[in-house]
């Protein structure tokens, strides 16, 4: 994923959280709102209830590879992810379906 992809400062991050809407799944909570440019951007957050360092980066890479494909759509929307236990309870596949179609909703 290019830099220009992501949201990388926290009051990026605390906007769309206040802001935005909110879309539940198992796996993740997925915060979204809509931005003035023409792609789609995308910040990650997993907590350290869920691992060690070691851990959480592999997640955060694993997240950043389900979300390398090309969205073609006109309204472009920033996105916040944070990942929940039930992550580890799914293969990479599951995973990745479930991230793809909640974000295409």
């Amino acid at each position: 994923m290019k830099k220009k992809f992501t949201v990388k400062k926290n009051h990026e991050f605390q906007n769309i959280i206040n802001k935005g809407s909110l879309l539940k799944t198992n796996e993740y909570f997925i915060y979204y709102k809509k931005n003035n440019l023409t792609y789609h951007r995308f910040g990650i957050s997993v907590g350290k209830k869920l691992g060690n360092a070691v851990i959480r980066n592999k997640i955060k890479r694993q997240i950043r590879s389900m979300l390398n494909i090309d969205y073609s759509t006109s309204h472009s929307y920033d996105y916040i992810i944070i990942v929940r236990k039930n992550y580890f309870n799914n293969s990479y596949e599951d995973n990745k379906n479930i991230l793809l179609n909640s974000i295409i909703k």
